[in-house]
């Protein structure tokens, strides 16, 4: 708090103590019974005067670490809800340490009942999916056991529908562990192409289905990666592509290295993005025009949890896209260099097996 606020906020005690001094000139003045000069008069309120601001001034200073204390904390924004007030030095600011003190602890308490909460609902979950995949797994060696007793074309509708249901199983796991992020993942050097190659094979059924052709283009580079998470993040584009491109079309996988680093482009020919649903195609529970006039299921999930973990893992997803001509969505693996410019030899340095 300035001097200035402070006197601001004295205003009325200010003027209530020049007022008191002006009736007691007036009382003096008038009193036959005791004789003033002017000039001793202005002397006597000059010196009261003096007295007062020197009070102020006094008062000012004895309040101002309680002031620095409380501004500490108003520079510091949600850190401080970790602090206790402290400093109190009359019973005013004792009563408002305290008050504030309550406050900071209600709020750590329902802090702590809202962490429970979250833990035991991601407990629920990653014990539901761990449990799902059980009779997930048996249905499957049951259809494949049954394949030759029905139709090809039901056999792979079976096929399709259970891999759909992996597929959203899958989601719930990957939003639950969203916010544990940290204690679940392990950077490593991989090769692009294998983890490519891999997500490829997983959705080969949808591949042979559609009679959709695939291109993958370009040298393998190895980037700095976790590999199951890169791999959901690769199925979840790679999937969304073949949704929303039609039968007989092309997706292509490209692989290019400049130098802000390593770019993945995932390239369809398919119905494309409406130009008004790009901002908002990471966002979370999006659809857009697509996943609501096309016949295709869509829960807005899928690109959220790319981007989300994308950037979780220092990676950077975009897309750009024309509708009625396919999209494209580039995911950047950069380098160090990319983000600090005196670092010459980027995020591997110089002897990196990408760099031969």
């Amino acid at each position: 708090m300035t001097f200035k606020k402070f006197l601001r906020d004295h205003l009325f005690h200010i003027a209530f103590f020049f007022g008191g001094m002006i009736v007691l000139d007036i009382v003096l003045w008038l009193d036959p019974s005791m004789r003033f000069a002017k000039a001793t008069l202005l002397y006597l309120d000059l010196l009261l005067a003096l007295f007062f601001c020197a009070f102020l001034v006094g008062l000012y200073v004895y309040h101002l670490k309680w002031y620095r204390t409380i501004q500490t904390r108003l520079d510091a924004k949600e850190d401080s809800l970790n602090w206790p007030l402290t400093g109190a030095t009359s019973a005013e600011k004792q009563f408002i340490q305290h008050y504030v003190n309550q406050l900071l602890a209600y709020h750590q308490q329902s802090i702590d009942r809202l962490i429970s909460a979250q833990q035991d609902q991601k407990n629920f979950i990653d014990g539901w999916v761990h449990e799902s995949k059980v009779p997930l797994a048996a249905t499957q060696l049951l259809i494949e056991s049954i394949e030759d007793q029905i139709p090809e074309d039901k056999f792979n509708q079976l096929t399709d529908e259970l891999i759909q249901i992996e597929h959203y199983v899958e989601q719930v796991l990957y939003y639950s562990r969203l916010d544990s992020f940290s204690k679940d993942y392990l950077v490593q050097e991989y090769d692009l192409k294998p983890l490519v190659n891999q997500i490829i094979r997983q959705n080969r059924n949808y591949f042979i289905q559609k009679h959709i052709q695939f291109k993958l283009l370009g040298a393998d580079q190895t980037v700095l990666t976790d590999a199951k998470w890169l791999a959901f993040i690769l199925n979840q584009i790679i999937s969304n592509a073949l949704k929303y491109t039609p039968d007989g079309a092309q997706i292509t996988v490209q692989i290019e290295r400049d130098e802000q680093g390593v770019w993945l482009n995932v390239i369809d020919t398919g119905i494309g993005i409406p130009a008004e649903d790009l901002p908002r195609i990471f966002d979370k529970g999006f659809t857009g025009q697509n996943g609501r006039y096309s016949n295709q299921r869509s829960t807005g999930l899928g690109l959220y949890l790319a981007r989300a973990l994308s950037e979780k893992l220092g990676h950077e997803l975009t897309v750009s896209s024309q509708q009625g001509s396919g999209s494209t969505f580039k995911l950047l693996f950069p380098f160090l260099s990319y983000y600090n410019t005196d670092d010459d030899d980027g995020l591997f340095g110089k002897n990196h097996p990408a760099d031969k």
